[in-house]
């Protein structure tokens, strides 16, 4: 970046008066000697290859110090970048040796040494160059002539302009001949930075100090640097002298940029962005992003900053639940902020909306017709899918997954499904989409809504008749209360011992009034709807009704939930397809984090596979049993209230204990043993 005169000024001395930097004008590098010597720089760069030490067969010239001094290089009187000048000392080293047949050849030997001493030397200097992420070699050939030959003395220096380098940059300097008499020479070097401007926080405020002189006056600037279209002015001042600017922690986005320049004719203006690997920032982005609505088929995600994310369509039910993916997808490269973007659809619905993901996480979401269109309809969106030679299915998009029409499923589109396509054929459905690969259709589903009012009566005339029975059946609510209450064990399918361990532990709670989920049980909607679906609707439906969510933990959970805890920010490692404890977690943790987990969580670990200080502590706010030691009190805690006594809790738990009992062994049977889980053993004692 070009580096102006008063930026240089301020970094290497307070007083511009006192330093002078020379400049130095042209794009071509240049070399020269002192008086005496003759050297002449070799086109383009070598490779650098210094080789081994070998002997000098008579004086060599070797280089003997390296000095550096910083210049400007300059394109243009205002454009000028800072260089490297290095300056190498030379001298004489080793000398000539009187030949030791000297009286066989006699004064033929003499000539021949007094011609090598009245002859020139000449060597090829390498200088090599490293500042990240430049590396650079030059050569140099260099001449000296037989009168300042002296063995030992120095002869004079060879001047090379220069290498380019960065404010604040360290820079690596070698020199060595070719062939290389000696070790190299080198010299490390860090440059000086700006201390002007120096970026520091202020509890949750950040401070921005500028260290110059009182009479200097300047500008300063902040912008958002975006990578589509011109930066977008923000804050702007003339000022003078040393300054303290205080920004909120709210207005940081990774693209705010700061821009100084002297209050100059021609200044050269620099600019630093200190806030592309803040987190504050980037969440503040996301924060500040939002997505619009552009009539009739456009939308737009505002930004102040470019944005890593990806754009998806999906359809939101009415009766809630996750949004489901739709086709046509919206491409998939990175969403352009700013930009108005169209969509690939007939007829807007306000149950449509956007999701706009960044790695694989779900960032924002909005049912861009919500305001035109009125609030979320309870229609049943109908996917048609065309294949080859006409080939043509269709199936209803609901939350378990997409249904076909006339199966012999128990879900709504299921039971309508003859009415829908004599919807379909009557044309009472609104075409949201359609091109070669298939269509989309929405149906209503009011009148079906209405044509349900005479069972609602219905079910009041039966309600009337069984209060009565409520009634006399009132002492034993708290035992019905009970008898229904509902529990989802969450666990991680460390191998198939430990998946029966828990099946047996799921069957034996079975028993007991309580209704037991737990996806062993659950593999079809699972593969359906994929685990993090599955969980959704359970942990729902679970809390909803009053229940208690168990999570099992084992060396495997244990490891997850610390994957979890020590970067959430980044993407989960992928699971089995059928690991629910995985999915969960993303829904499990903010529970945790926020405080609402007490009274609707319960933990539990088996004794043999998992010490108690194995369980992370966060986990440890709600109660955390250890199976089959604490049966009774976890028995009691997943029955709620209507637990019977504690003489009936013990006499059930040392059941349940003597039905675990063989499960559990058959984890820590030695191996080759029948019936032993898939390396349970070896894989808890490693973890714990």
């Amino acid at each position: 970046m070009p580096v102006s005169w008063f930026l240089l000024s301020l970094a290497l001395g307070r007083n511009p008066v006192v330093l002078s930097l020379e400049r130095v004008v042209g794009l071509q590098d240049a070399a020269r000697c002192s008086p005496g010597l003759s050297c002449h720089l070799w086109d383009g760069d070598v490779l650098c290859l210094p080789g081994s030490i070998v002997s000098a067969p008579g004086p060599v010239l070797v280089p003997t110090r390296l000095q550096t001094e910083l210049v400007l290089r300059c394109h243009e009187e205002t454009d000028c970048d800072l260089c490297v000048r290095v300056v190498i000392h030379l001298a004489v080293h080793g000398s000539w040796e009187e030949p030791e047949d000297e009286e066989k050849f006699g004064g033929a030997a003499d000539a021949e040494l007094e011609e090598h001493r009245n002859a020139s030397l000449q060597a090829h200097v390498v200088l090599s160059f490293q500042a990240y992420p430049t590396a650079r070699c030059v050569l140099l050939e260099v001449q000296v002539p037989a009168a300042l030959v002296q063995p030992g003395q120095p002869v004079g220096s060879v001047v090379f302009d220069c290498f380019e380098a960065a404010l604040g940059a360290e820079v690596r300097i070698w020199s060595y001949t070719q062939p290389r008499y000696q070790k190299e020479l080198n010299l490390t070097q860090q440059l000086p930075a700006l201390p002007w401007l120096n970026v520091s926080a202020d509890g949750e405020d950040v401070r921005l100090v500028l260290d110059v002189s009182e009479e200097q006056r300047f500008g300063l600037s902040l912008y958002w640097n975006q990578a589509q279209g011109p930066a977008k002015p923000w804050w702007h001042r003339n000022l003078t002298g040393p300054q303290t600017i205080t920004l909120n922690h709210t207005d940081l986005v990774p693209c705010l940029c700061i821009q100084v320049w002297p209050l100059e004719p021609d200044s050269v203006r620099t600019s630093i962005c200190p806030f592309k690997e803040d987190p504050r920032a980037h969440r503040n982005l996301w924060r500040a992003a939002r997505l619009h609505l552009l009539p009739p088929q456009g939308w737009r995600l505002d930004a102040p900053c470019s944005l890593p994310a990806e754009a998806t369509l999906c359809w939101q039910a009415l009766d809630g639940g996750p949004c489901q993916p739709l086709v046509p997808p919206l491409p998939r490269e990175n969403v352009t902020v700013n930009k108005a973007l169209e969509f690939p659809l007939l007829k807007g619905h306000p149950n449509i909306c956007i999701q706009v993901n960044s790695w694989e996480t779900l960032q924002l979401q909005e049912c861009l017709w919500a305001d035109s269109l009125g609030p979320l309809k309870d229609d049943m969106l109908l996917v048609e899918t065309r294949g080859p030679q006409d080939n043509r299915s269709l199936c209803a998009l609901e939350a378990s997954g997409c249904t076909p029409l006339l199966s012999g499923v128990s879900t709504r589109a299921a039971r309508l499904g003859e009415q829908l396509l004599q919807d379909l054929r009557s044309g009472q459905c609104l075409q949201l989409w359609d091109d070669d690969l298939g269509a989309l259709w929405a149906c209503p589903m009011d009148k079906y809504v209405h044509q349900r009012w005479a069972l609602v009566w219905l079910a009041c005339l039966l309600l009337a008749a069984v209060l009565f029975l409520l009634l006399l059946l009132k002492k034993n609510h708290v035992k019905a209360a009970a008898r229904s209450r509902a529990a989802l064990l969450l666990y991680s399918a460390d191998d198939a011992g430990f998946e029966r361990l828990v099946g047996a532990l799921a069957s034996a709670l079975c028993q007991l009034p309580l209704r037991v989920a737990v996806d062993l049980w659950s593999r079809r909607e699972l593969s359906a709807q994929g685990p993090l679906a599955w969980f959704h609707a359970q942990r729902r439906q679970t809390l909803q009704e009053g229940g208690v969510v168990v999570l099992l933990f084992s060396p495997g959970a244990v490891a997850l939930c610390h994957e979890w805890l020590q970067d959430a920010a980044s993407a989960p490692v992928a699971h089995g397809p059928h690991d629910a404890f995985a999915a969960s977690l993303s829904c499990v943790l903010p529970d945790f984090l926020q405080g609402r987990a007490p009274g609707r969580y319960v933990g539990a670990y088996f004794d043999r596979l998992l010490s108690p200080d194995a369980v992370p502590a966060l986990f440890r706010t709600v109660p955390v049993f250890s199976l089959p030691s604490q049966l009774p009190d976890f028995l009691g805690t997943l029955q709620g209230p209507g637990a019977p006594r504690h003489g009936r809790l013990a006499e059930r738990a040392e059941q349940m204990s003597r039905v675990l009992q063989p499960a559990l062994d058959s984890c820590f049977r030695p191996p080759g043993t029948p019936g032993m889980g898939r390396g349970m053993r070896p894989e808890a004692e490693e973890r714990t």
